[in-house]
């Protein structure tokens, strides 16, 4: 996966949003199930008049089925003439073509060494719950989770501080073939607003898989006083899957926001991400 478009062509970045629910996740798959990025990459063929080649997306972080995303990020590489051709009414023509469940706010040429992924050096989520005994506002049900005992909000950010920092996350992970767990959590904290829904945020450098929905649900087991504050903590440092932590549904979760850093040092940060990352006196691997 390079830094650099191949000469000829362009690096352009997309700024987009979608809700999930209708969603098979980001990532194609076979089997015709229906993804953001297949939406997106069978659209820019419409558009840009280019039926037998697809312009394949890479993107910031990956979602799952169900999940939506406020802010995600992706690039892809096109032929410098067909950018010129067609940047001004790109957006538009998109808009025109897209289901409304997924929107791209922005088309721009990315600066020297951007990469979605790999230039990216930190990611916020938000989950959604509400401990509400008549259930979720009807508005709101494809983004909120209903959890069916009362939540001590204090408790959970009792336990969230304990999570911070570097750790191999093994134990909230699912484990994929040669990825590492290792990851900076740098903000998980929990808020309840006036309409009674909490909202997690959760920020780290990198997710693993199911990394966020597992730890919201080792905090809800946390606030409806099932575990003490200092469970989560525990189960982190014994590093296996405890199967006491469930994930939660993914209808709660969203992608906010996307961190990157200034463009002079895109090309450190590329590199960085791709290095092998170990805690102390442990051995490497390829970062995920």
């Amino acid at each position: 996966m390079s830094d650099e478009a191949e000469p000829g062509f362009v690096r352009v970045r997309l700024d987009l949003s979608y809700d999930g629910s209708e969603f098979s996740g980001w990532a194609k798959q076979a089997g015709g199930r229906r993804t953001v990025q297949g939406e997106i990459e069978d659209a820019l063929r419409t558009v840009t008049r280019t039926r037998d080649t697809t312009y394949e997306l890479t993107v910031a972080g990956r979602t799952d089925a169900g999940v939506h995303a406020r802010g995600q990020v992706a690039h892809v590489d096109l032929p410098e003439e067909l950018w010129a051709e067609h940047r001004e009414k790109l957006l538009k023509r998109l808009a025109g073509r897209l289901a409304k469940d997924v929107r791209v706010w922005s088309m721009t040429e990315a600066p020297a060494g951007f990469n979605a992924r790999f230039s990216a050096v930190w990611r916020r989520y938000a989950y959604r719950v509400t401990d509400e005994p008549g259930g979720v506002d009807p508005l709101l049900r494809s983004h909120v989770l209903w959890h069916d005992w009362p939540l001590d909000v204090d408790a959970m950010n009792e336990a969230a501080g304990r999570l911070l920092g570097e750790h191999d996350f093994a134990a909230y992970c699912k484990k994929r073939e040669g990825a590492t767990t290792i990851r900076t959590l740098q903000e998980l904290s929990l808020v309840r607003g006036a309409d009674g829904v909490i909202t997690a945020t959760v920020r780290a450098d990198a997710f693993c898989h199911n990394m966020v929905r597992s730890l919201i649900g080792a905090l809800l087991f946390v606030g409806d006083g099932h575990r003490g504050p200092e469970w989560p903590g525990k189960v982190l440092a014994a590093g296996v899957r405890d199967s006491a932590v469930h994930v939660v549904r993914p209808h709660g979760l969203t992608l906010e926001e996307v961190g990157y850093p200034t463009d002079e040092l895109l090309a450190a940060r590329n590199k960085e991400a791709r290095n092998k990352r170990t805690l102390p006196g442990a051995a490497g691997c390829e970062t995920c």
